[in-house]
């Protein structure tokens, strides 16, 4: 089987989470997996729209650093072991960043399946 020649296209997929244990548990099952590199947790305030209704809570974001090849089994991921019904799962193309950096998201996200 010939590799894919195409170079790796990294992104930062953000996902909220219902509180920090939640948080932790999708994190460590990105990185077991190898579906993410690193995944980085900070406390936010949101506020938004559910139901018709605002809302106003406090969540945790994941910023999960990952090759975007992955980012399929990385949201089914996901979304298996999220408690939201309508979980954010989006992804930011990373445009540039230092090579040494790219160069070991890489190393530490798999590329075959």
């Amino acid at each position: 089987m010939q590799k894919d020649s195409r170079p790796p296209q990294y992104a930062v997929v953000m996902v909220t989470a219902a509180s920090r244990t939640e948080a932790e548990m999708i994190a460590k099952a990105l990185i077991e997996a190898h579906l993410a590199a690193c995944v980085s947790l900070l406390p936010v305030h949101s506020i938004y729209t559910w139901q018709g209704e605002v809302q106003s809570e406090d969540e945790w974001q994941l910023l999960i650093k990952t090759d975007l090849s992955k980012f399929s089994d990385l949201e089914s991921k996901v979304r298996e072991l999220h408690s939201y019904e309508v979980p954010e799962i989006i992804a930011l193309p990373i445009v540039a960043g230092s090579q040494s950096y790219l160069k070991w998201i890489s190393e530490n996200v798999k590329s075959e399946k």
